[in-house]
């Protein structure tokens, strides 16, 4: 169990959440004691699978606006139920119609590849000030195709060719993971993710996903109407579309220092019967708790000009979408470490 941000995080199969008057009381049978938390003190609860959620707490937290989420043992998402949303249909119908114009979905889709483009760049050069001779040279190598990829993806005529751009550019960032980081693979592996590295930078991605889909729900746009990413039932395409920017230095980063640090050791993952590799519950716990100090780090934020906690950085976000679909700013900018 962790508390962050007023943020409940339960990852421990065979616990169950009670609701005790104004508290949530968290019951494991192998952790005998009281624990209870003030209700007042939580917005939302994200739980692990293998974790109950009794009835009477679901229906006090959907009555209070508070929002449970669930998440695979790898952080996957799984669902949310989170009460009656916020009431915007004027917000969300200029969503929808900013979908239907080809003109300016293309448009907020190139603002997020470039977010996410001109953030790998970033990425690169700050491993390679510090790497020696060759190395250097080859992740430099690999920021030069970034940059040349965002003068290809502001230039792109369709959505199909940024997705393109984007792609090519994806595929030759996580070939050069081993470049960021001794000892990692490349390329990149989800469902299941196959190794240690892609275990806990699938973990991650879902702990932004989860914040992204709450500071979306909150300014009254609706996570499923996206631009970059197809929209589809079940799909959050907004939320990754925002999460874009996020991943290189708000996630890839976090994890690249995990293992350069050394760690990550082999008691923080299994390897499941599907030929997966799956966080134990220790990993979880240690990978959570590095995840909550990483998220009061504040960064300097390109638009506002001031420094905003990561934890916060997707809630401005989505007000600055908000304002730009509502027509009070020309452009979508995303968020651009400075």
């Amino acid at each position: 169990m962790t508390e962050l941000l007023r943020t409940l995080f339960v990852t421990t199969p065979g616990t169950s959440l009670h609701l005790e008057r104004d508290t949530v009381r968290i019951y494991h049978p192998d952790r005998p004691g009281r624990h209870v938390l003030p209700l007042v003190r939580i917005e939302q609860l994200v739980v692990w699978k293998g974790v109950e959620v009794t009835n009477d707490l679901l229906l006090r937290c959907a009555s209070d606006n508070r929002a449970v989420t669930w998440l695979s043992r790898n952080g996957r998402f799984l669902g949310r139920v989170g009460g009656n949303q916020v009431g915007n249909p004027l917000l969300r119908l200029e969503q929808v119609r900013a979908h239907d114009d080809p003109r300016r979905r293309l448009e907020i889709a190139k603002a997020v590849v470039a977010g996410k483009l001109q953030n790998c760049w970033q990425l690169l050069l700050r491993v390679a000030r510090d790497a020696e001779d060759t190395r250097q040279d080859k992740i430099r190598a690999v920021a030069a195709a970034h940059a040349e990829a965002l003068v290809a993806a502001a230039n792109a005529a369709t959505l199909t060719e940024l997705l393109g751009v984007e792609g090519a550019a994806a595929r030759s960032y996580f070939q050069a993971m081993p470049l960021l980081a001794k000892g990692v693979p490349p390329g990149r592996t989800r469902r299941p993710p196959e190794d240690q590295f892609n275990c806990v930078l699938s973990f991650g991605y879902g702990m932004l996903r989860v914040a992204v889909v709450g500071a979306l729900e909150q300014v009254g746009l609706d996570p499923c109407i996206g631009y970059l990413h197809t929209v589809r039932s079940g799909k959050p395409s907004l939320a990754l579309d925002v999460m874009e920017e996020f991943r290189p230095l708000l996630v890839d980063r976090f994890v690249l220092t995990l293992f350069n640090r050394k760690e990550i050791t082999p008691k923080h993952t299994i390897q499941d019967p599907a030929g997966g590799v799956t966080l134990t519950d220790e990993g979880r716990a240690f990978i959570l708790d590095r995840w909550s100090r990483a998220r009061e780090r504040s960064w300097r934020h390109s638009v506002l000009h001031r420094d905003i906690p990561a934890a916060l950085l997707p809630n401005v976000q989505a007000r600055l979408l908000a304002r730009n679909l509502r027509a009070d700013q020309p452009v979508y900018q995303p968020w651009i470490a400075s």
